[in-house]
């Protein structure tokens, strides 16, 4: 499956500003079978502060909503479950464990009051998505390196473009 721009930009962050030293995409759980058919759309390692992030990106620009708000919060709730189990089974040994769940536009009220409800979760959407990008993009006006994430270029080649004419 490609890489969606979203978990592109949740990669940038993690690597960049979290400082995260190994990003995965779109990781399945080994063994096949149904348990592999679930994927994890970003998982970074950040081997200085020895913490895993695993990171569920929904980048519905128009608003998160899978059919309606009831059916929306149990699919985000069941792939935070999914996160823990992923977390419990395969990466013990990382002592500290982040879940995120990453989203631009996710309408106030039902859906954001249970989801803020979910323990462990943290909720990078709306104004706090915002924020994070914007950091993306002051350190894009700063650097030039190659990240090695098109996301971020992108940004870098915005910020440093000039008027010629």
């Amino acid at each position: 499956m490609p890489t969606d721009i979203g978990e592109f930009i949740v990669g940038a962050y993690l690597q960049l500003i979290e400082e995260c030293d190994v990003v995965d995409y779109n990781v399945r759980p080994s063994g096949g079978g149904l348990e592999g058919l679930g994927e994890l759309d970003v998982v970074e390692l950040n081997f200085k502060t020895n913490t895993i992030f695993f990171c569920e990106v929904t980048t519905h620009i128009r608003g998160l909503l899978y059919v309606n708000n009831q059916e929306t919060v149990e699919r985000i709730t069941k792939k935070h479950a999914r996160q823990i189990q992923y977390a419990k089974k395969y990466k013990d040994n990382f002592t500290n464990h982040r879940f995120m769940f990453w989203s631009p536009y996710v309408p106030r009220g039902f859906i954001t009051k249970n989801l803020g409800n979910l323990e462990q979760l943290e909720l990078i959407i709306n104004g706090e998505y915002k924020n994070h990008v914007e950091e993306l993009r002051q350190l894009a006006k700063d650097t030039t390196h190659d990240t090695r994430n098109p996301f971020f270029r992108m940004l870098q080649i915005m910020e440093h473009m000039k008027d010629w004419d």
